[in-house]
């Protein structure tokens, strides 16, 4: 009788296949495509579920509910868009005037090359939350308020080197972003980003001392009517 043993071959330890990062960022990929493309409403968890394919417990282990979904989205997500296609462009330029101008021809080029437009990420949620939820409101006010006070520091920086002596920083970041945000969301409507180019000429053209005067003169008037009627 043999004394011989057969050795057992060894077996290898498995590799771990548990990626909870991997798992969050899909949901979130999941999540920020439905919400720009058919609304944070309209998308409900058993959807962004099946199409990230994760199961109930694992969503909820990121994201209790859909509100802490959609508070990550805007934080992560709508907030780093801003900063990319605007903040540091804007932060690079050699001057204000110039990175806005840098930024509507860098959007309305890359949507005329793709031939649709799905709208300003930020202005999308904006126009549907902000009257839902106070922690909604209160997150995206933030990311508009950075993208405004980018623009203003910028300015700021144009005038300690000379420029923009006549310039109210604050106004035109607040003309900027609300020009933008109009522009994309008639882009949006039309599917033409035409408007973009529009809006960048007009704001180039700025304003003379005469025709500001005159439209001082204009709201003046208009204040006076509707204080008049009790508008105001």
């Amino acid at each position: 009788m043999s004394a011989e043993i057969t050795a057992r071959p060894k077996v290898r330890p498995r590799k771990r296949t548990n990626d909870p990062e991997g798992l969050r960022k899909r949901v979130l990929d999941v999540a920020e495509a439905s919400f720009q493309a058919r609304g944070y409403h309209a998308s409900s968890l058993g959807d962004l579920m099946a199409a990230a394919g994760v199961t109930g417990g694992a969503l909820h282990h990121h994201f209790p509910t859909k509100k802490a979904l959609a508070l990550a989205v805007i934080e992560e997500r709508v907030a780093a868009a801003v900063e990319e296609t605007w903040i540091a462009p804007l932060q690079a330029a050699g001057s204000a005037r110039e990175g806005v101008r840098s930024v509507f021809e860098a959007v309305a080029t890359e949507l005329e090359q793709q031939c649709f437009v799905r709208g300003c990420p930020l202005n999308n949620l904006a126009h549907e939350l902000s009257l839902a939820d106070p922690d909604f409101r209160a997150a995206l006010a933030a990311i508009f308020s950075a993208w405004r006070e980018a623009i203003a520091d910028k300015i700021r920086a144009d005038q300690q080197a000379g420029r923009e002596q006549d310039t109210d920083p604050q106004r035109f970041a607040a003309l900027a972003v609300a020009t933008y945000s109009g522009a994309m969301s008639m882009a949006k409507t039309t599917q033409d980003s035409g408007v973009l180019r529009d809006c960048l000429n007009a704001l180039g053209q700025g304003a003379s001392p005469a025709s500001s005067s005159k439209g001082g003169a204009v709201a003046k008037r208009r204040r006076r009517v509707l204080r008049q009627h009790r508008v105001v």
